[in-house]
């Protein structure tokens, strides 16, 4: 399995990014995905995660209501669309997957994770 993860930058606050994973090796529509991001000195956050199960994704509060997860079958590829960016969220993002069609959006669940991708957002 693997992830490849693009589309990080710097951007000035309120403005929007869009990150894409793209995998091999595993059908992303068939199980679970999720988006993390860990910024210098904390632990990796779960923001988005995805649930092939019931197709519902999850998003914790400090990123609700600006970022929205989608994915493309056809591409085998997700995306994370980041709207209203703010500073605090400066950091690596990173895209993951197992094989679970559902698991809790915390990163020792996971198994399969691409690189990362910085995301800076600054004035």
């Amino acid at each position: 399995v693997q992830l490849q993860a693009s589309g990080g930058g710097s951007v000035q606050p309120g403005g929007s990014l869009r990150l894409s994973c793209t995998a091999s090796g595993i059908t992303l529509g068939n199980y679970a995905v999720g988006w993390f991001r860990q910024a210098p000195g904390k632990e990796r956050e779960g923001i988005s995660c995805f649930s092939s199960r019931n197709g519902s994704t999850y998003y914790p509060d400090s990123v609700k209501g600006r970022f929205t997860f989608s994915r493309d079958n056809s591409k085998n590829t997700v995306y994370l669309q980041m709207n209203s960016l703010k500073p605090e969220d400066t950091a690596v993002y990173y895209c993951a997957t197992d094989y679970r069609p559902t698991l809790p959006c915390k990163f020792i669940y996971w198994g399969y994770w691409g690189q990362g991708t910085q995301v800076t957002v600054s004035s």
